[in-house]
């Protein structure tokens, strides 16, 4: 699935919308909000009906809209979703997706006028009131992308799922430690026993969760056993303190946790097969409060294992909102 990637245009990863050619309706920032977009019955502004999404004025010249989102961390796109929910008779006829790498922080003008944008989405028919999902076939880094709309109309959410590319001199091992499982680095949380309340995703995003729904959270387990989830690093790395942060869960905080990494070829190309994987207890069943940062700090091994990928457990149910694993990251082979 592609939500079992990181979306590269979430606002909570840094992604802003920077140049729109139209947005009489509604304004660009709309395509990125969190969350699913609302309906407002009756709701008019000085301007025709409140509508949450970026939405154009009819064309009545030649040509397309288009809108410019510089994305929260440059990476590959594997896929994108173009939700158009709550536009029925206003929706795009069809939709084409442009990407470009570009280098330090260029104005919309620019790169709309300079940059050497190239096609990842042929133009595609859209529904409306709907999500409509286009794969990505190039594996080209990108730092923006252009959302053309033909000829005009409202889309409610854009959402740009891959993995983080980040420039090479981000994770050099002569920098010191980084957070291994950052999304922004190209960190990913590749699969979870649960997430019923919130996404497993939210755990590596960057700064400090907004409010319970801001995490991951788990069901409350009726059963035997806990629930866990499984980060693959940024790059193979060796951890030294780790940081569980159970912000704003009071009275959902798990009860203890512990933490495990392991080391599997190719992971670094996520091909790695965590199958036969041989787990190395870092953290130690430890009790962990409600609503308070943890930290714990790795012994001091006289030769310490590199990890490609951590397995936070918690006993037996509950939210964690961030997860930061700090270390160095292992020189390439």
């Amino acid at each position: 699935m592609l939500t079992d990637h990181v979306n590269l245009a979430s606002a909570k990863l840094g992604a802003t919308a920077i140049a729109a050619n139209d947005e009489f309706f509604a304004p660009k920032e709309g395509l990125l909000k969190p969350g699913p977009a609302e309906w407002h019955e009756g709701e008019y502004t000085e301007r025709g009906k409140w509508m949450d999404g970026w939405e154009t004025r009819r064309r009545r010249e030649p040509g397309h809209d288009w809108c410019i989102i510089k994305l929260g961390a440059p990476g590959t796109v594997y896929g994108v979703i173009v939700d158009t929910k709550w536009f029925t008779g206003n929706f795009p006829e069809s939709c084409s997706i442009d990407a470009c790498e570009a280098a330090g922080s260029p104005s919309g003008a620019e790169l709309a006028a300079a940059a050497q944008w190239r096609e990842i989405v042929p133009r595609s028919k859209l529904r409306g009131d709907g999500e409509n999902e286009l794969m990505v076939g190039s594996r080209e880094r990108a730092t923006h992308l252009r959302l053309n709309i033909f000829p005009d109309g409202g889309v409610a959410r854009f959402r740009a799922y891959g993995v983080a590319a980040p420039d090479p001199w981000r994770l050099d091992p002569a920098r010191g430690d980084v957070d291994l499982a950052s999304a922004e680095l190209g960190g990913r949380v590749e699969a979870c026993s649960d997430m019923f309340y919130g996404h497993r995703h939210n755990m590596i995003m960057p700064g400090r969760a907004t409010h319970m729904g801001d995490g991951w959270e788990t069901k409350r387990r009726r059963g035997e056993g806990n629930d866990w989830s499984i980060v693959r690093l940024a790059t193979p790395g060796v951890i030294h303190r780790v940081e569980i942060d159970t912000d704003h869960f009071k009275g959902n905080a798990p009860g203890a946790c512990s933490l495990e990494t392991c080391s599997v070829p190719h992971a670094r190309d996520g091909d790695g097969d965590l199958s036969t994987a041989v787990w190395r207890e870092l953290v130690a069943r430890t009790a962990l409060q409600p609503d308070a940062r943890h930290v714990f700090f790795a012994g001091d091994a006289p030769s310490p294992p590199v990890a490609t990928h951590a397995r936070l457990n918690i006993f037996p149910d509950g939210g964690i909102a961030r997860l930061r694993l700090y270390g160095s990251p292992a020189p390439a082979p």
